[in-house]
């Protein structure tokens, strides 16, 4: 099937058509937030499931820590870069976005490859909740070393009435986030209940996914398109990096996946994981703790570029190109 012809990307058109035209067309809040928890426990627990099969194997270990070394990689490149044309918050808060991950991709990028049965690993769910944190974390500690800097440069002494949040602040936020808790629960029951818990659980894991996923889309659709208004007047730099850097993120995840002699499936994963950008995790907790950074742009370019970009064309992109090298 092309991935055009996919409903669930039509239906992710159909919303991008919809938010373009500004149709009063919208999914309440709270069903766009049970939409996104469903397909979280269902992600878990088919990862569960397919753990509780194979084991923790190698294979499993490689790719978990290819997976934590692109979470440190892509956002330290990201900020190297963007520090050349924007202020240190920006650049640390687009460099989080973009080291970070985004889950609706992600289980994008696995329905794809379930409908052109291509081979994954369970495990990559697992892969997807490691990267979430490490951008984060390095994110706050730039920030706070360019809010010490500015300071000193200012001859002032450091701020005790507004203290930087505490690493260990940052560390409970990023790791008790309740989406990422929910993934990792659910994996775990996947991996408890093994085999007789996956046919308990088919109707609502397996059967019912690909409609929500299609509904889910939609909203995102709709809400990408209001987010493309953000990027109005900002500079061609930044468009590039948009659109340009995942294709750059997801080609060091195939020299890794090549180098590890990772299979096809779970390479196409990696690459999809390193070429998306967070656009829920890391606003929550950038705006806390980097408020001098800018949200129309961690948020317009992630969400107004990057995501159609990667539901679009990067996931047939990425799969294709990981079945050609990999394979």
């Amino acid at each position: 099937m092309s991935p055009f012809l996919d409903p669930a990307i039509l239906f992710f058109v159909f919303g991008l058509l919809a938010g373009g035209l500004r149709s009063n067309l919208e999914i309440p809040p709270p069903i766009a937030r049970f939409l996104s928890l469903y397909l979280l426990m269902a992600l878990g627990l088919k990862g569960g499931f397919a753990l509780a099969a194979s084991g923790l194997t190698a294979q499993v270990s490689v790719s978990l820590l290819a997976a934590l070394g692109l979470a440190v990689v892509v956002p330290a490149l990201g900020y190297g870069l963007l520090r050349r044309f924007l202020n240190g918050f920006d650049a640390a808060a687009i460099a989080a976005t973009y080291g970070s991950v985004s889950a609706v991709t992600f289980i994008t990028a696995v329905q794809y490859l379930d409908t052109h049965a291509v081979a994954y690993g369970g495990h990559m769910a697992a892969a997807m909740a490691l990267m979430e944190s490490p951008a984060i974390v390095m994110a706050v500690l730039l920030a706070n070393m360019v809010r010490q800097r500015e300071r000193r440069a200012a001859g002032l002494a450091p701020d005790a009435a507004h203290p930087a949040p505490s690493l260990r602040h940052i560390l409970h936020e990023s790791f008790t986030d309740g989406a990422q808790l929910l993934l990792l629960g659910a994996m775990a029951v996947g991996i408890i209940t093994g085999e007789a818990g996956q046919a308990a659980m088919k109707p609502f894991a397996s059967d019912l996914f690909k409609g929500m996923l299609a509904f889910f889309l939609l909203d995102m659709g709709l809400l990408a398109a209001r987010h493309m208004g953000d990027l109005r007047g900002k500079s061609p730099w930044l468009l590039a990096y948009a659109l340009l850097g995942p294709l750059v993120h997801a080609t060091l995840a195939l020299g890794l996946a090549a180098a590890l002699g990772l299979p096809p499936g779970n390479g196409a994963l990696l690459m999809v994981l390193a070429a998306s950008a967070s656009y829920i995790a890391v606003p929550a907790v950038v705006r806390v703790a980097i408020p001098e950074a800018n949200p129309s742009l961690y948020v317009g370019m992630s969400l107004g570029l990057t995501f159609p970009f990667n539901i679009l064309l990067g996931i047939p992109l990425y799969v294709g190109v990981a079945q050609r090298v990999l394979s």
